[in-house]
């Protein structure tokens, strides 16, 4: 019934919508005599903001043309090197000869398109190889190309790094942290020559047990029946994946908002504002924040309640208790280099929870063990803005150049 309301809902908002925009051009006119007044331009400000708030956002372009390498400006160029049902690799290709470290960014599989990555992305770019998980809404995805669960996610991410090589370098953001560590022990246990040289891990949930979160408060305080009942859907006829059984994007994407309503709430009262006062450059990044920040897309069921159910219920990877397909998950197995990076105001995943991933991995020498707390910064700024761009990124760079080496 979820995807139902939701349809019925966009079905209401399209007159809206439309009226908004109407209202919107009429009242912007040149012709409009009105339009240049306070009155006009309020009026204006406010159609923008209920059509923006009444559309429908599809999946955002990355928009990352060239880079700077070395002062020079450098074409870049997006090509598609694995397609699976639920993911493309992205290679984000620099058109140089310089060789410079190959990262495989992780991109979260939560609710936002691999595009909520875009300044990570580019601030990475003019240093490193950059490859990213595209991961593909499951309300995309037939039902004759199969299910998809987090030990899916794990052979996605072994498959990726045996395509990248053994020079490959893992930076994980958020969630898949687990599935990340996962997969890195699964290939160490193995011996695998193309594990990755170094991991990286950015405001994961390790073990959710530590600095608990509202989010993982929610998940231990309702039942697995509950999880079921209330947040799965089923994809309607009309996409591509009819009938899936998804955990839909747009449930999540209220979830968010619920958690900080006041702080989106102030940021589009500040918004009219700015259109009023005609700052352009502040409404514009506005506009580009809330372009992806509305963007979402379905999870598949199956990879949502084993989250759940193997991350913040019971904790499998830091009780060393993980059985994916009958293959045991030990992490002390791991040798490369680990790098952790926590935010002192992440409300997503606390403090600590990533750095436990330290402590679960002894084998690996003590030098090549890094973590970073960065002050000030929240769960988004850690990958994201100006303390990512200066503070985080460059002791990230630092990091994997120092273990780029066989």
């Amino acid at each position: 019934m979820l995807y139902y309301a939701y349809e019925f809902q966009r079905q209401i908002a399209y007159p809206v919508r439309m009226w908004a925009n109407a209202v919107e051009q009429a009242s912007s006119s040149p012709y409009n005599p009105l339009s240049e007044t306070w009155i006009g331009k309020s009026v204006t400000a406010g159609a923008e903001i209920v059509a923006r708030l009444t559309r429908d956002y599809g999946k955002p372009e990355f928009g990352l043309p060239t880079t700077q390498i070395d002062g020079e400006s450098v074409a870049v160029n997006e090509e598609i090197l694995l397609r699976k049902p639920f993911c493309q690799l992205l290679r984000f290709r620099r058109d140089t000869t310089r060789r410079d470290p190959k990262v495989l960014l992780v991109a979260p599989m939560s609710g936002h398109y691999a595009t909520l990555l875009r300044g990570t992305v580019e601030a990475l770019l003019p240093d490193h190889d950059v490859h990213i998980t595209d991961w593909i809404d499951a309300r995309e995805v037939p039902m004759a190309l199969g299910n998809f669960d987090l030990d899916d996610y794990i052979d996605y991410v072994i498959e990726f790094c045996r395509y990248l090589g053994p020079d490959v370098h893992v930076i994980a953001v958020c969630q898949p942290s687990v599935p990340v560590m996962a997969a890195a022990s699964l290939m160490a246990q193995a011996k695998d020559p193309r594990q990755p040289r170094s991991l990286t891990l950015m405001g994961g949930p390790i073990d959710t047990r530590i600095s608990p979160t509202v989010p993982n408060d929610l998940a231990m305080r309702n039942s697995m029946m509950w999880f079921r009942q209330n947040v799965i859907s089923t994809v309607p006829f009309g996409y591509p994946g009819a009938m899936r059984r998804v955990y839909p994007g747009f449930v999540q994407l209220t979830s968010f908002i619920t958690m900080n309503l006041d702080r989106h709430v102030n940021a589009h009262v500040r918004q009219f504002e700015h259109l009023v006062k005609g700052d352009d450059d502040n409404a514009e990044g506005h506009r580009r924040f809330y372009d992806e920040y509305l963007a979402v897309m379905d999870l598949s069921a199956e990879y949502y309640l084993q989250t759940i159910q193997v991350v913040f219920k019971e904790h499998l990877l830091p009780r060393g208790a993980w059985v994916s397909r009958g293959r045991e998950i030990d992490p002390s197995a791991i040798e490369t280099a680990l790098m952790t990076v926590e935010g002192e105001l992440d409300d997503i995943s606390g403090i600590g929870q990533t750095k436990a991933a330290h402590a679960l991995t002894p084998h690996i020498p003590g030098a090549r063990h890094v973590h970073w707390e960065q002050p000030r910064v929240g769960h988004y700024g850690i990958f994201n803005g100006r303390k990512w761009r200066e503070q985080i990124m460059p002791r990230v760079r630092d990091f994997i150049r120092a273990n780029d080496v066989a």
